[in-house]
């Protein structure tokens, strides 16, 4: 099977970084758009090639891009959110980094023919938080997130009584032997996308801070599932 790197673009420099905000790496489809998309986010340490081990999953025919963090990490890679040890992350502490993922998402329709009607994110770790903390705050933009061994952010609870992500599909995948987000702190964000409207499909998995084999097959069927999806293969 070829690299992702034969496959992807990366975009380090000249206009199209400057419209996007962001360093990313992305996969064209073949043919006319407008394409239907993913933003997949990175966690902690991470860049804009760390997500693509999880691209089988992913509808091959649809437009990806990955982008790079804006927060170098101290001990290599980037981050979404400044580092601040033992406090789980408020909603607030990723709003800069929200600002930079809307961003990006609203250059894409004229950078790569995306799609402004069907926009989904993909996060890992602080990725998924981002992506979780990205829809709470600009839920129209979003058509769906799957989050893998992530968690959602503290002090969002208030926003159960207006339901920001009302309907929004969403796939958590989480370990039940994740050392860095105990599987207690999961469960609760898992109530919480849940008090705040979200069509939650969760899927707990014998694993540490990763995805299983099942996982991978779960994540593929669960994209398989979304209208895009079905819609280009009942095409003739």
């Amino acid at each position: 099977m070829a690299a992702y790197t034969d496959y992807t673009e990366l975009v380090a420099d000249g206009p199209a970084l400057q419209a996007a905000g962001l360093v990313h790496r992305v996969r064209r489809p073949d043919g006319g758009g407008p394409h239907p998309t993913i933003v997949m986010l990175h966690g902690r340490h991470g860049d804009e090639d760390a997500m693509w081990l999880l691209s089988p999953a992913l509808p091959p025919d649809w437009l990806v891009v990955a982008p790079r963090a804006p927060l170098s990490d101290p001990y290599g890679g980037y981050d979404w959110r400044p580092r601040r040890p033992d406090e789980w992350p408020t909603l607030r502490d990723f709003d800069d980094s929200v600002t930079a993922v809307v961003h990006l998402i609203g250059a894409l329709p004229d950078l790569y023919d995306a799609d402004p009607r069907a926009m989904y994110l993909m996060g890992f770790s602080q990725g998924a938080a981002t992506a979780y903390a990205t829809a709470l705050a600009e839920p129209e933009l979003i058509r769906g997130i799957a989050g893998i061994v992530g968690f959602v952010p503290t002090r969002c609870e208030e926003l159960a009584a207006v339901k920001p992500m009302e309907g929004l599909p969403v796939f958590m995948a989480v370990g039940r032997r994740d050392p860095l987000i105990p599987l207690p702190v999961t469960q609760s964000c898992a109530r919480t996308l849940s008090e705040v409207g979200a069509d939650l499909s969760y899927k707990e998995y014998d694993v540490g801070h990763k995805l299983s084999s099942q996982g991978m097959r779960d994540l593929r069927a669960w994209w398989s599932a979304r209208p895009e999806a079905r819609r280009a293969t009942d095409e003739p």
